[in-house]
């Protein structure tokens, strides 16, 4: 990830003769998985946000470099009814840096408003965490809680922490002025993991995730005794926890601002542009 945060302060040096912009952007981070089955569920948002810069190829085509800062979240408790007794819950901050190519469908030196795409790669840093019944902060990769590197599980890996994901989405940008545009975006994130809950696959023997981590680990990996009234006991190794066969996702969207911080070239920022036709790619 460091290399891709590097490129963000590094493109616009590199580019000082060519047309480049500043944007800004804040909004709302979501998530989809094994504790929030929509793929856009607005009252589990949390905040995102995040700084880049644009290199214009060309009047419609261009590159971009972003970091984004936001936090996912979800429980249980506000998913389908038929997994609401398991009561897990998880948050996790996400670190993002990105490389993307951009299509826009208008050129924006001609038209005030247009729509456009964009795709890439992306490199992220995530560490799932939840709170105890004495509202006590616990990373939960360091638990094992699906029995992850435990000697009794030896095909069940340990998760990393940071990970490469496909970034891809739209949004439409309307020019403000010669140097400004005002947008909304949004941006879906493919991920390769399905522990970005840290909830996955099965249950693993309680005993033995105790003897290796300790009763803290069985406490976070099976919740349902914590909900009123309830009678539930620890599932029996093997069980199904979560479903492995669909990987997770999280997504940002929210509002962008964007500065062009020179006058020449290709691109929004072009002194004059609007009288002076040029060839489109």
């Amino acid at each position: 990830m460091k290399h891709l945060i590097w490129l963000i302060f590094l493109l616009p040096i590199s580019a000082m003769a060519q047309p480049f912009h500043i944007t800004v952007w804040g909004g709302f981070a979501g998530y989809q998985g094994d504790l929030q089955n929509k793929r856009f569920a607005i009252g589990q948002s949390d905040y995102g946000g995040g700084i880049g810069v644009t290199y214009d190829i060309s009047s419609r085509l261009a590159i971009r470099s972003n970091f984004s800062l936001g936090r996912v979240s979800a429980e249980d408790k506000n998913n389908e009814p038929s997994l609401q007794p398991r009561n897990l819950s998880f948050q996790s901050k996400i670190m993002e840096g990105n490389l993307l190519l951009e299509w826009t469908f208008f050129d924006l030196d001609r038209q005030r408003l247009s729509p456009y795409i964009f795709a890439g790669i992306a490199r992220y840093h995530f560490d799932p965490y939840a709170f105890d019944t004495l509202g006590n902060k616990i990373f939960l990769k360091p638990l094992s809680t699906e029995g992850q590197g435990l000697s009794q599980y030896p095909n069940v890996k340990p998760y990393k922490l940071s990970q490469w994901a496909i970034p891809f989405g739209g949004g439409i940008r309307l020019r403000v002025s010669d140097n400004v545009t005002l947008g909304y975006e949004l941006g879906m994130r493919k991920l390769f993991t399905d522990y970005l809950d840290d909830v996955s696959g099965l249950y693993v023997d309680q005993f033995i995730l105790a003897q290796e981590k300790g009763l803290k680990a069985v406490e976070m990996a099976f919740r349902a005794g914590e909900v009123k009234n309830s009678n539930a006991t620890y599932p029996t190794a093997g069980d199904k926890r979560g479903g492995s066969q669909f990987k997770d996702w999280y997504y940002f969207h929210g509002l962008t601002l964007s500065f062009a911080l020179n006058s020449s070239g290709s691109g929004f920022g072009k002194k004059g542009s609007m009288a002076c036709p040029r060839r489109i790619l």
